[in-house]
């Protein structure tokens, strides 16, 4: 098997992927024998296996241990055994230790729980393709061990993407490892491979002088374009703004726009810059959230860059960081990137080796916004040479002086790239706005009025420099409470999702909290009605998607919703806003009653992305509670609905059917005097 078909496909082709049962240091040392010449053709290796559980593993996954630890100990526990192998096998897997470094290897792990416990995921499928796209695809009982390779009766059935006859199942051969590769795949949690692990199989590599040790290489790659990635023009003139500003500016990417490529291909120019002058660089990415700290890994890594992730306990990340920086200074120039959330940034620790670090530093904030408070402006690194801001929405909702703050540190907007721009250049989905009017119950209307009659007494003690803020903004926020949460509105969802209760990748974003009372009290949560209406009521398949799961658990909702074949619908309150890469969501239900600009541009975005699969348009409903219209208090209501409209005439601006979205709304905006909206 390995003489006649593994060596020499590895020796023509470019890009190796296989999927296997489980996998052994043995089997990494025997498939080496053609990965030099692969390696020297720029190969590129994606290896999925399954962690080689002992009955003891099984055991502890059954009694309820978290199973994602169990596979890193069980894999690192193989590694162990590398000792055994003679020194021609250490020579292999020494080579291969240097793909993983060089980032052409790389391996991830595949768990499976099954209802009586530990499953193992037993799948044996791969794919070798060659530089003009012809692709050999084997499926068969081979698994990735060393007996399977020279011991075993083994078979495997072998399809050519160039004979008519094998095309279709080379292509659906393609089509599973994609979705595997991408964590889509039912019943299974496709997880990085296990650091500790890396870094053991790194030590052989160190030990048989195919890798150099950490003290002398200094970095973990500098940033490089993969040749797989074409950036648009827009891409290239935001970089090209940037370095013409100095490395600092903002870019304002309507969201699904390819922030983070553009990001990266400009640290990559920056970085060529640099080694030229001989300097080397820490590239810093501050991400509010452990979602996109995850996609900015996986990017990175796309960009032949390793990076150290800074979060949770700092014993997890200190002695790394601390180790890297000191060999990052003891060889040639080199780059090191660390990625680091927004409650790790703030801390002590994290802050104190920030501000002893002696190299350019580049720091890049995903999310930008959300560093303009009073905390986060205060933690910002003067000492940061290079600085580049990232957001669809920059700009502070009701906090000028925190966006004043962010320009002066970052620069100025460098890109304005909006959703119409975006559309008309085919980066983001066209969609079609529906607006759905529901008028407030008696007992709404009541409590709304009640409110707005205080807030206009507040405002009348403001207007005579009374301090009246907080206050104000407490009823404000409860005024909003009652449009979001309007009764109404779970009905007319009702008659909406009955039409479409076939169709997969829907999102509902409920109001927050319960809703509101005349005692102040908080009743039921909208998010409890609409999944009570989706999945018990109508039987779509739904499921929550909120703080209270873990992470995951929320990579296995993403990666069954992203299928298509298993949950149809996720309910969300504010967890579905940033951080969450949901490219084949097409129809969103907007219950709340959001004016926040970043907050309904963000909800738009998820449905706009590109997504692998075919996907012609998305549809945003959005369900617009409307006030009682009181006589006596019109032009106070006209100022607060203001802000209501405003998020409906922007949606239906850009929507594909504009004229009808407009014709909706037609009468609330002549009743309130809003047509210049």
């Amino acid at each position: 098997m390995v003489k006649d078909f593994y060596v020499p496909c590895l020796k023509a082709g470019v890009r190796y992927d296989r999927a296997v049962g489980y996998f052994t240091s043995g089997s990494l040392a025997v498939a080496a024998e053609g990965i030099e010449a692969f390696a020297r053709a720029d190969g590129k290796i994606r290896l999925i296996a399954s962690p080689h559980l002992n009955a003891e593993d099984v055991e502890q996954i059954n009694r309820g241990y978290e199973i994602r630890r169990i596979a890193d100990e069980a894999i690192s526990r193989e590694l162990d055994h590398a000792a055994l192998l003679s020194p021609g096998e250490l020579d292999r897997l020494g080579q291969l230790a240097r793909l993983i470094v060089n980032g052409s290897l790389d391996i991830k792990i595949a768990l499976m729980r099954s209802k009586r416990g530990a499953g193992l995921y037993h799948e044996k499928i791969g794919i070798i393709a060659d530089r003009q796209g012809n692709c050999v695809a084997f499926t068969g009982s081979l698994n990735e061990t060393a007996s399977a390779f020279l011991d075993n009766f083994e078979s495997i059935q072998v399809f050519c993407s160039w004979k008519d006859g094998d095309a279709r199942r080379t292509e659906a051969i393609q089509r599973d490892f994609e979705e595997l590769w991408l964590g889509k795949t039912p019943s299974l949690e496709v997880v990085d491979f296990p650091d500790a692990a890396r870094r053991k199989l790194i030590e052989i590599g160190v030990q048989r002088g195919y890798v150099q040790p950490p003290a002398h290489r200094g970095a973990e790659g500098w940033p490089t374009l993969p040749e797989s990635l074409m950036l648009r023009e827009y891409q290239k003139e935001a970089i090209e703004a940037w370095l013409a500003a100095t490395g600092r500016g903002i870019f304002q990417m309507a969201t699904g726009t390819g922030k983070t490529i553009t990001a990266l291909a400009g640290a990559d120019q920056l970085g060529r810059q640099l080694r030229a002058a001989g300097s080397p660089l820490v590239t810093v990415i501050v991400v509010p959230l452990l979602g996109l700290a995850d996609q900015w890994t996986g990017e990175l890594r796309r960009f032949g860059v390793t990076p150290i992730q800074c979060r949770d306990a700092w014993h997890g990340w200190e002695p790394l960081l601390s180790d890297a920086l000191v060999a990052l200074g003891s060889g040639e120039p080199g780059h090191m990137a660390i990625v680091v959330t927004n409650a790790t940034f703030t801390t002590d620790r994290f802050q104190q080796i920030l501000a002893k670090v002696t190299f350019p530093i580049l720091l890049i904030a995903d999310e930008v916004h959300n560093l303009g408070s009073v905390k986060m402006q205060n933690c910002l690194p003067g000492n940061a040479v290079f600085r580049l801001g990232l957001s669809a929405t920059p700009e502070r909702h009701l906090d000028p002086e925190g966006s004043r703050a962010l320009t002066r540190f970052f620069g100025d907007v460098l890109i304005e790239l909006g959703i119409k721009e975006a559309i008309e250049l085919r980066a983001l989905t066209p969609y079609r706005y529906y607006p759905v009017l529901v008028p407030l119950n008696e007992e709404e209307s009541e409590l709304y009025v009640d409110l707005t009659k205080k807030i206009g007494h507040l405002y009348a003690r403001a207007s005579s420099g009374v301090d009246v803020e907080d206050q104000l903004g407490q009823l404000l926020r409860r005024r909003a409470n009652v449009l979001g949460h309007a009764e109404g509105k779970i009905p007319a969802l009702r008659q909406v999702l009955t039409q479409r209760r076939g169709e997969p990748y829907q999102l509902i974003y409920c109001a927050e909290g319960g809703r509101p009372t005349q005692g102040g009290t908080t009743g039921v949560r909208q998010l409890d009605e609409a999944i009570a209406l989706s999945g018990a009521e109508l039987g779509i398949p739904t499921h929550p998607y909120t703080a209270n799961e873990d992470a995951r658990t929320r990579r296995e909702i993403l990666g069954d919703f992203s299928t298509g074949h298993g949950i149809r619908v996720l309910a969300s309150m504010r967890c579905l806003d940033e951080g969450v890469d949901l490219p084949e969501a097409r129809i969103a239900y907007m219950l709340a009653s959001s004016s926040n600009p970043r907050q309904f541009i963000q909800r738009r975005g998820r449905v706009l992305r590109r997504g692998t699969l075919e996907k012609k348009r998305a549809d945003i409903i959005d369900f617009v509670a409307v006030p009682p219209g009181r006589d006596d208090l019109y032009e106070l209501e006209r100022k607060l609905f203001r802000r209501e409209l405003e998020r409906s005439v922007e949606f239906a601006r850009y929507a594909e059917n504009q004229g009808y979205a407009l014709s909706c709304l037609r009468e609330l905006r002549e009743h309130y005097d809003l047509m210049d909206l």
